[in-house]
């Protein structure tokens, strides 16, 4: 049984919480978060508390806060020789003090509050500075169905980077595409099969593949007209730089202009 003290309460920590509590071979041992109200609804299910001076010996500790506190956070620990990790994709693990034995548990997965994620299909990235810590936190990762993979602290940062792309960027547009379509009383879930199309095929061929579209084809009538469509100027600017990327990619560009001095 691996023992937990999960510290922190955000998205990160309560996901992580109920993927413990369903895993036969993990043992939530204690909850911290300086507000107790924010885990006091898990009161009857685990023991919570607000003092870092009451935490209990645990075999880990993780720290699901934000980056900017893992520091600050990790030299206040009231402890020394623990094994200590954090949570973040970005964050480098010797920002942990080196009072304690440290690493990083990243599960690389968007996190919403009311959301429900399938651990199982959730990749973990593992790191340590002791090389014998590395086996518990795999067998954690394992514990919760999860795949884990060693990986160095500058592989995660560019994960991390190519996350904020294929996810958040990736939301926003969906964010452009939910507002044109509110703007002429159009149903955005229209576009939910073509959304999850994309998504699947992206796992089956690689994203250079995958493309379409009047930039891939250089059909300058559609875009020209797509242009006059567009209402506001920062959305505009987003289509003519995703489309001169796209171009860019597909040598679509060069092309042309091969065809022009020919």
């Amino acid at each position: 049984m691996i023992s937990v003290i999960l510290l922190g309460a955000g998205n990160v920590a309560t996901h992580l919480y109920k993927a413990f509590s369903n895993a036969d071979n993990v043992s939530v041992k204690q909850w911290y978060n300086r507000r107790r109200s924010s885990i006091s609804s898990f009161a009857n299910d685990v023991e919570i508390t607000d003092s870092l001076n009451e935490l209990k010996e645990a075999d880990l500790y993780i720290m699901a806060v934000s980056d900017d506190s893992i520091a600050e956070f990790s030299s206040a620990l009231p402890f020394t020789n623990r094994l200590v990790v954090h949570t973040s994709g970005s964050v480098a693990m010797h920002d942990i003090d080196k009072k304690n034995q440290i690493g990083v548990f990243y599960p690389l997965q968007s996190f919403t509050k009311g959301a429900e994620i399938n651990f199982s299909e959730v990749p973990i990235c593992v790191e340590v500075y002791e090389k014998e810590n590395l086996e518990l936190l795999r067998d954690l990762a394992r514990a919760v169905g999860c795949k884990p993979h060693k990986i160095t602290t500058e592989q995660r940062q560019t994960l991390h980077l190519a996350a904020v792309f294929v996810n958040n960027f990736t939301n926003q547009l969906y964010r452009i595409g939910h507002e044109i379509c509110e703007t002429k009383n159009i149903e955005f879930e229209i576009l939910h099969p073509l959304i999850e199309e994309t998504a699947k095929k992206v796992q089956q061929m690689s994203p250079f593949m995958a493309q379409t579209g009047p930039a891939k084809r250089n059909d300058k009538r559609t875009i020209k007209r797509q242009l006059k469509l567009i209402e506001k100027d920062e959305h505009e600017a987003i289509y003519k730089m995703l489309t001169s990327s796209i171009k860019k990619t597909h040598n679509v560009l060069s092309r042309s202009m091969k065809q022009v001095k020919r």
